[in-house]
């Protein structure tokens, strides 16, 4: 069996969206984020920027149902790598959909997240710390998940032990094969 959907989930400073485009090329599918954003603003009839604050925010249960169309009607398509979102939740159960988890310790995410946006390590420990707080509120809110297992994802992948390289080779390979 062949899985033509891969939703990719992360942790902030995990390098969930370098894996997501490095497997979305290799496999020659689409590389979707922002695009749900942009398609659920449209479906809602309001600004993306509103969308992304109520992503960020209590606002995210308003537009819920507008995220999970745009999330249903990507996957419909096939061929595609969503990032973020929550994608693997409303898309748990079916056949095509692979669910990956990508992480990280703490520490490491703090040391990515302080290089790539160039802030102090104190900074970054709280950045990471304040998201994966967010992010649970996230789940719970919009989609009623009060605590993420690992039984929500098919494969996660360590960035701390695994390289974007190989983790985009094991995810690829589960893609296909399972």
């Amino acid at each position: 069996m062949s899985r033509n959907v891969i939703c990719i989930s992360r942790t902030i400073g995990a390098a969930g969206e370098e894996l997501g485009k490095v497997v979305a090329e290799k496999l020659g599918y689409r590389y979707v984020d922002e695009e749900i954003v942009d398609r659920a603003a449209a479906v809602a009839g309001v600004s993306p920027q509103v969308i992304a604050h109520a992503e960020r925010s209590d606002g995210a249960a308003t537009y819920s149902e507008s995220i999970e169309q745009v999330i249903r009607e990507t996957a419909e398509e096939g061929d595609v790598v969503i990032v973020a979102h929550g994608a693997s939740i409303p898309l748990s159960g079916r056949a095509e959909v692979l669910r990956v988890l990508v992480t990280a310790s703490p520490e490491s995410r703090a040391t990515r997240l302080a290089k790539v946006d160039s802030i102090d390590g104190a900074a970054a420990a709280k950045a990471v710390a304040e998201s994966d707080s967010a992010r649970t509120q996230y789940f719970e809110r919009v989609y009623g998940v009060k605590e993420e297992l690992p039984t929500n994802y098919d494969v996660t992948v360590n960035t701390d032990t695994v390289s974007i390289e190989k983790a985009a080779r094991l995810v690829m390979q589960a893609a296909l094969t399972l």
